[in-house]
């Protein structure tokens, strides 16, 4: 196995690979376990963001509303790109962005793609603050949320999707799937990969 990720990190050749999906989709969780697995650095985009701007999340969006928090968002994720050998934990909003694009598909995107009854229990069960998800009705508004993204979410290179089970799990899924992934990046694709679930589900990645 510790052969099997050498040769897969090295295949990689420092290419960033860049977690998408919704807030509380495990994004942070299941990148801190793919970095190890890589021997890779782990970033989290948001905590670097409030370490750029000296304020959390919550005061930029309070001073300067959804326009300036993207526009910081954007600036932080360019810096990013310049680096290599990382996994990107990313905001939930950071595909809304067209310009974000060019910086994510540098690298190898990676959409984890839960359902809304997963998200929401683990959004409930969370303190931190999340400024998109104050209403009074959090399912309707993630709801909202998920059908203006999920189709930006798609364009990802691959699509895992999750039934809750653990961080661990999730990586060896996506460790199993990146080799066709780089593959796929060598000579223009023949057709959508498809990725299945233990459970039996198929997701497709787009690239």
């Amino acid at each position: 196995m510790e052969d099997t990720r050498v040769q897969l990190r090295q295949r990689l050749e420092g290419l960033n690979l860049y977690l998408v999906g919704m807030m509380g989709s495990g994004k942070s969780s299941v990148g801190r376990h793919l970095a190890e697995a890589l021997d890779y650095r782990f970033l989290d985009a948001d905590t670097s963001l409030e370490q750029v701007a000296g304020r959390s999340i919550p005061e930029i969006f309070a001073s300067e509303g959804e326009t300036g928090f993207r526009a910081l968002e954007s600036a932080v994720l360019n810096q990013i790109a310049s680096w290599h050998s990382l996994v990107v934990a990313t905001g939930g909003g950071v595909v809304t962005q067209p310009a974000n694009w060019g910086e994510l598909h540098q690298g190898v995107v990676i959409w984890l793609d839960a359902p809304d009854a997963i998200l929401l229990a683990r959004l409930e069960a969370d303190p931190t603050p999340r400024p998109l998800m104050e209403a009074e009705d959090r399912a309707e508004r993630l709801a909202s949320l998920m059908a203006e993204r999920r189709p930006l979410y798609a364009q990802a290179d691959l699509q895992i999707l999750q039934d809750g089970r653990p961080a661990e799990q999730v990586v060896q899924q996506i460790l199993e799937a990146l080799p066709s992934i780089i593959k796929e990046r060598k000579a223009p694709p023949l057709g959508q990969l498809q990725v299945t679930s233990d459970a039996g589900e198929v997701g497709t990645s787009i690239n």
